[in-house]
């Protein structure tokens, strides 16, 4: 990983630039906005690092050099023991050789580490008195904090009183997860607020703030445990001796919340290596962890080796922040695009001044639909936090409302359909032109006939052109009515290609009606939900007699896409009425139809007996032996034949992860959380009765 620096050429520029990284603390600390992105402050703090190690007679005295992080907030309150923040290291060789030198300051290796998640928050202490939280402190500048007591009771995992009756002290980090952040900007923009830019700059700003009409929930992860001046004697002597891991053991017994309940534990390792492999881990799961990291902090573990290498001014010389690359970034909205999906959907999406994020260079951007540009106020010409992670398509997450100029402008709504014309159907959060599928019914038609749909050989998007241009095809019933003479009356169609297609389409008929559901491209109805809806209801008639409160019992629909799913269902039906006729099929191959109401008292059947009942699947990376060929639909499909429910993600609902060549996080993930592993031999021996 590069580590870039800042160039400072001079000292008025070394000046400037102390300047800019002070005022940016100070905004972020005060309210949680900051003119720059981590990445950002990071690199001109690196910068004046360089520039005051080439002239130390020259270093201003209000340099971040040598204050604790957060500093420009002067708070009231004394720190017991002063409340330092990391320095930090880059790289693999840089971790190397600050490990070298912790040896050198306690005079032999040291014998462990704890490796934990850096937390992308804001640091508070927390005095507790007699087991009860008495008192809430900001770190401030280290050596006092503010006093933000009236968040107690806001933070989950901060209990307001402890499993026991001791007098400690907890620091922690307070941060707030995506779904807490997504629930504190509808809350705020409710109230006529503009939006967070991002959770660690929401959780800084809710945290400090006293007079807000509404209050929203943050999240509390406890880091250290330390005596108080009142602490029983034998209870500090006790926590001056603990291990750093063995403390957060305490901790949790207390009833605090820690990252050992998370897909990111704390660990220990004894040699560089085992630290670099868990750095590793953690990085692998950044993407899929419900709230922010940065980092990785690695502490010496044991009190002892602690102890004999001290601490600095502003960081402790016994542990060091593994910075990883930034996820999120500030650049300008210098134009909104509008693409109208194989579906009729009509989605924004914002182009930005090229920013890298991650090694990527970053130009677009979804902006979800026009409800939630409005939610956001977002502006043409805004400065924008970009938000991306792993391979997470680039989101925008708000306007940094701080640096408006003046000169943005609203963003401009089409009026029409930007594709074909017609009017816009805007009675929906996703807007839709009314044309619907046959707005974009080249890509709609492609997509049915795709591999994981219905799986029309021959019929590629360069066929469906001619089709449809040549009048041949309106809609996906049309496809099986082509006779062999139409065929042959386009270009580039002789006999053999038109036999295999017309032979393709037969084949097609026959597919079970998960794919020929989601061939339809009912909204709110992938691959996934097609299976689970067909494997519920068995026919397309029971799907077309479900009203919205029987399409609910199916996993994953709820109150809001219901009423959607039967309403376009209701909009095909002629459609399906001509794909039936036409003879495609329209059962689910294996599914039992709901029980009646009448029928719900009648004994079990027998038990289910194949061999993934009851299991939730993952499957990750690529497959082998008999499962080479097999799309990653076909496998989900092999999984819910077999019993199973296929997931996408990995958690501790999960009962067997299948981990082909080239597994990356997901195997990572569930290696850390004890999930059996099955290589695809393994698990093609396992399913054999159902493989295609």
């Amino acid at each position: 990983m590069t580590t870039p620096v800042a160039q400072i050429v001079d000292a008025a520029a070394y000046a400037q630039a102390v300047e800019d990284v002070v005022a940016a603390a100070a905004a972020y600390y005060a309210d949680g906005t900051s003119p720059l992105d981590d990445d950002a402050y990071d690199q001109l703090v690196r910068g004046i690092a360089v520039w005051e190690a080439a002239h130390p007679d020259q270093v201003l005295p209000h340099s971040p050099t040598g204050k604790v992080a957060g500093g420009a907030v002067e708070g009231d309150v004394p720190h017991t023991v002063a409340m330092l923040s990391l320095d930090n290291v880059f790289s693999p060789e840089q971790f190397t050789a600050w490990t070298a030198s912790l040896a050198r300051r306690i005079g032999h290796e040291a014998e462990r580490f704890s490796v934990e998640a850096k937390l992308d928050g804001l640091a508070v202490a927390a005095r507790y008195t007699e087991g009860r939280l008495t008192r809430l402190i900001t770190r401030g500048d280290g050596i006092a904090g503010e006093d933000v007591s009236h968040a107690i009771g806001t933070l989950v995992g901060l209990p307001e009183k402890l499993d026991q009756t001791v007098t400690v002290e907890v620091r922690g980090e307070v941060l707030m997860t995506t779904a807490q952040f997504e629930h504190a900007n509808e809350v705020r923009t409710a109230h006529g607020g503009q939006p967070f830019a991002n959770p660690r700059g929401a959780s800084a700003g809710t945290l400090r703030a006293k007079d807000r009409a509404y209050t929203v929930p943050m999240t509390f992860f406890g880091y250290g445990l330390l005596p108080l001046p009142d602490t029983d004697a034998e209870l500090a002597e006790q926590l001056d001796g603990l291990a750093h891991s063995e403390l957060m053991t305490l901790a949790a017994r207390l009833g605090v919340h820690t990252t050992n309940a998370t897909a990111v534990p704390t660990v220990t390792a004894t040699t560089v290596d085992e630290v670099m492999e868990r750095v590793r881990e953690i990085a692998a799961l950044r993407a899929e962890l419900p709230f922010g990291i940065d980092g990785i902090v690695i502490k010496a573990d044991l009190a002892a080796d602690q102890r004999a290498a001290g601490s600095g001014s502003r960081a402790p010389r016994w542990a060091i922040a593994y910075k990883l690359p930034a996820v999120e970034k500030i650049t300008r909205l210098v134009a909104v695009e509008w693409n109208v999906g194989r579906t009729g959907i009509i989605a924004p999406r914002g182009v930005l001044e090229p920013v890298e994020i991650e090694g990527a260079t970053i130009t677009y951007a979804t902006l979800h639909n026009p409800a939630d540009i409005t939610r956001r106020d977002l502006r043409m010409g805004d400065h924008v936090m970009v938000h991306r992670a792993g391979d997470v398509i680039p989101r925008i997450e708000a306007p940094v409302a701080h640096l408006r100029t003046g000169d943005e402008q609203p963003i401009v709504f089409p009026e029409m359909c930007p594709r074909c014309g017609s009017a816009i159907d805007t009675s929906q959060e996703r807007w839709r032109c009314e044309q619907g599928r046959n707005c974009h019914l080249v890509a709609s038609l492609s997509y049915a006939a795709g591999r994981d749909q219905l799986d029309i050989e021959g019929l590629g998007a360069t066929r469906v052109v001619q089709l449809v241009e040549a009048g041949l095809v309106a809609d996906l019933a049309d496809l099986f009515a082509l006779t062999r003479e139409q065929l042959l009356t386009l270009e580039r169609m002789g006999e053999t290609s038109t036999d295999n297609l017309l032979a393709a389409l037969a084949t097609a008929r026959t597919r079970p009606l998960s794919r020929v559901l989601c061939a339809l491209g009912v909204r709110g109805t992938g691959r996934s939900m097609s299976r689970r809806i067909a494997r519920h209801f068995a026919t397309m008639d029971n799907i077309r007699a479900a009203d919205a409160e029987a399409l609910q019992q199916v996993e994953g629909i709820g109150p809001e896409k219901a009423p959607s799913i039967v309403a376009e269902l209701a909009e095909l039906t002629e459609l399906i009425d001509r794909l039936a006729a036409a003879g495609v099929n329209m059962t689910e191959p294996g599914a039992t139809p709901p029980a009646a109401a009448d029928d719900l008292a009648a004994p079990a059947d027998t038990p289910d007996d194949r061999p993934l009942t009851g299991m939730t699947v993952v499957v990750t990376g690529a497959m082998t032996g008999p499962l080479e060929n097999l799309s990653r639909n076909q496998m989900n499909e092999l999984i819910e034949r077999a019993g199973g429910k296929s997931s996408s993600s990995v958690s501790k609902k999960t009962s067997l992860v299948v981990a082909g060549e080239g597994a990356g996080s997901k195997l990572a993930k569930a290696e850390t959380l004890g999930i059996r592993l099955a290589a695809p031999d393994e698990f093609a021996l396992l399913v054999a009765d159902y493989l295609p």
